[in-house]
């Protein structure tokens, strides 16, 4: 099996747990690659293949994530494309999206023995429209934040799916959401958490100037159009998997719909994601409660 090692070294202790990774895998006679720009901090592993990150990605069979939600947000860019499935081991704060935390490193092995599940997850297709510029296309894994930017203190936003109206509204923004990513930005603005395999569309609107806003999920065959307006020409962000692309004008619009691509997500734990959403969502009260106490 080869497998390449995509960890996140600004995250503390990092470094430390890809070189148990490695170790552990090494010894299961699995083939590690690794991208050649550390190979300062992981010469001392002679058994490590330093190469192109292009080409680590197309000869691996798995990637192994070592950081948080947003490492793997950040390799789902191109793992999707390439059908290459991930396993995350956390070493940030959350990392809800991770199967492993980095105490349990040593279940590794279960990986080259093939004792692994996986979890398909949908992406969005995102199309951004502008006049007289070419479309900027991406793919999102969590989700996709159409929100007003600091020069625009009223934005209105009208939302249609497949050329019918679903609502038109005052807010600070609006999300679209997978159902992987309903447990981040949309849960926290008031959203539903819908279990990772199904297929839909979350839309959740962000401070909505109504007495009625409700997330809505609609079918993931929608297609989804996103027109925003602001007053004295502010201007509104799009903003892909935490990531800023663009800033919208009042002309422009965004084209929102499930993605031809997936990600496969390999589970290797054991535990559910029942188990995992009350364990680690429920955590950050636990410290915060046990940090009073003390």
């Amino acid at each position: 099996m080869k497998i390449y090692i995509f960890p996140n070294l600004d995250k503390q202790n990092c470094k430390e747990y890809t070189e148990k990774a490695c170790n552990v895998l090494n010894k299961c006679g699995a083939e590690l690659l690794i991208d050649e720009k550390y190979k300062n901090n992981f010469a001392h592993l002679d058994f490590l293949d330093f190469s192109d990150e292009t080409k680590c990605v197309s000869r691996c069979d798995v990637i192994v994530v070592i950081g948080g939600d947003g490492t793997i947000l950040k390799c789902a860019k191109f793992a999707s494309t390439l059908k290459k499935p991930i396993l995350g081991i956390n070493c940030g704060r959350l990392g809800f999206m991770t199967s492993l935390e980095h105490d349990q490193i040593d279940l590794l092995e279960k990986l080259c023995k093939g004792e692994y599940t996986i979890s398909r997850r949908m992406m969005l297709s995102v199309c951004i429209e502008s006049d007289g510029d070419e479309p900027m296309q991406f793919n999102a894994l969590n989700d996709v934040v159409i929100s007003k930017c600091d020069d625009c203190k009223i934005a209105d936003f009208e939302v249609c799916k497949n050329d019918k109206t679903i609502s038109f509204l005052r807010a600070d923004g609006v999300i679209f959401s997978t159902p992987t990513g309903s447990t981040a930005y949309s849960m926290s603005a008031g959203g539903p958490i819908i279990e990772p395999e199904l297929e839909c569309i979350e839309y959740t609107q962000i401070c909505a100037h109504t007495l009625f806003a409700r997330t809505v999920l609609l079918s993931a065959d929608s297609e989804i159009i996103i027109k925003s307006r602001c007053n004295n020409n502010g201007r509104t962000y799009v903003n892909v998997d935490g990531n800023i692309v663009c800033k919208l004008t009042n002309d422009d619009s965004v084209k929102v719909s499930k993605s031809e691509y997936y990600i496969d997500v390999i589970e290797i734990a054991g535990g559910s994601f029942f188990a995992s959403l009350n364990g680690k969502l429920m955590q950050p009260l636990k410290e915060y409660s046990e940090d009073k106490e003390q």
